[in-house]
């Protein structure tokens, strides 16, 4: 790890087709059916439990050389999509549970420590590609934020109104980040830019692209994650 200074309806269609709003998400939403919300808090504290452990979630994952990087394999699946962000106008927002809530533009972000990995990227489709990715650690952000006693969770909202949770172990991993580079160049819009998460303990379906906002919580609220609230695991950990 360097560091220097300086399915046929897509994930992107069915939102679009929901009609989900980021306020309906983190605040009200639609309410799990009785069996999977007992079946849930019932399984999900154990099943976590159990998976961090697993993960060792602090500790780093052996990185790829450079000359192992595969430029064509990641398969860009935005089906047409890709929301149109103004990075003139563009602010990550860090807010939630914190004492000190964040609005960031990108300029100020890509002057934070910068980090670089070589990592394969797995998506729960069966395919994987080692990319190199740079940008900021997700723990860095979350420091500057400083979130309150009992914050467990991280949810990441983005552009096209995609969201995910993780558990805050995950985001604080050392190879967590929120990249604007990919293979050397700028993101390319249609991988995220300007910034999506990127590690190599999660599957891919938790590498959120366009991500605009993280907002820490102690709890999860009844939406935990566009595929999840589908029935796909919530953990997903590598």
């Amino acid at each position: 790890m360097s560091q220097n200074s300086n399915n046929p309806l897509s994930r992107r269609n069915l939102l679009r087709l929901s009609g989900y709003s980021v306020g309906g998400i983190l605040l009200t939403g639609v309410s799990l059916t009785l069996v999977e919300s007992l079946a849930g808090k019932a399984t999900e504290p154990l099943n976590q439990k159990l998976e961090e452990l697993l993960l060792k979630p602090q500790t780093p994952v052996p990185e790829f050389p450079e000359s192992a990087i595969e430029p064509d394999a990641l398969i860009i699946n935005t089906y047409g999509f890709t929301p149109d962000i103004d990075l003139t106008t563009f602010r990550l927002i860090v807010d939630g549970e914190v004492d000190n809530p964040l609005t960031l533009d990108l300029a100020t972000i890509q002057q934070l420590l910068r980090q670089s990995m070589v990592i394969r990227h797995v998506c729960v489709e069966g395919w994987a590609a080692i990319v190199q990715w740079a940008g900021v650690p997700v723990r860095d952000l979350i420091q500057l934020a400083k979130p309150k006693p009992g914050v467990r969770y991280a949810y990441f909202i983005s552009a096209d109104r995609y969201y995910e949770s993780w558990d805050l172990a995950s985001c604080l991993h050392p190879q967590t980040l929120l990249a604007y580079e990919k293979n050397g160049v700028p993101l390319p819009v249609d991988n995220g830019a300007p910034l999506r998460l990127a590690s190599p303990i999660k599957l891919g379906y938790k590498l959120s692209k366009w991500v605009t906002q993280i907002t820490l919580v102690s709890e999860l609220r009844s939406r935990r994650g566009f595929w999840e609230d589908q029935g796909y695991e919530w953990f997903a950990g590598l």
